[in-house]
C-alpha cells in the first residue's frame, strides 16, 4: 500500500485544514484496514492523533478530541482528517498511516505497529 499525504499548510490559531491520504490503485481491500494520524513536531517524538478502525470505531488523543475528526471513503480509498480551532502547539508534519487487520483487532496508538506511511504534509499554526 502506498499512501499520499497532501493538504498541510500555514493557517492562524483558531483556523481549520483538510488534510486528505491517498491509497494506490493497487491497496485491494482497503476497508479492511484501520487507518490513522500521526504527527512530529521538531525534536519530539511520533505522536498518534487519531485512528479510524475497519469497522468504524474510532480513537483520538485527548489533545485533540472535540478538534480533530478522522474520516474514512473506502470507495475512494482516502483518508481525512478535519481539523478544526487549530492551536500553535498543533504545528507539526502530519503522517497518515494504514495496518490490515482482522475485527478483533484492537486500534493501534503507537506507530511501530503500522505497516504502512505517508510521506508527510507540514502544517503550521500562526499564534
Amino acid at each position: 500500500v502506498q499512501l499520499q499525504a497532501s493538504g498541510g499548510g500555514l493557517v492562524q490559531a483558531g483556523g481549520s485544514l483538510r488534510l486528505s491520504c491517498a491509497a494506490s490503485r493497487r491497496s485491494n481491500n482497503f476497508e479492511r484496514y484501520t487507518v490513522a494520524w500521526f504527527r512530529q513536531a521538531p525534536g519530539k517524538e511520533r505522536e498518534f492523533v487519531a485512528a479510524l478502525h475497519r469497522s468504524g470505531s474510532t480513537n483520538s488523543a485527548d489533545s485533540v478530541k472535540g478538534r480533530f475528526t478522522i474520516s474514512r471513503d473506502n470507495a475512494k480509498r482516502t483518508v481525512s482528517l478535519q481539523m478544526d480551532s487549530l492551536k500553535p502547539e498543533d504545528t507539526a508534519v502530519y503522517y497518515c498511516a494504514a495496518k490490515s487487520v482482522i475485527l478483533t483487532t484492537p486500534v493501534f496508538i503507537r506507530p511501530d505497529l503500522y505497516d504502512y506511511w505517508g510521506q508527510g504534509t507540514l502544517v503550521t499554526v500562526s499564534s
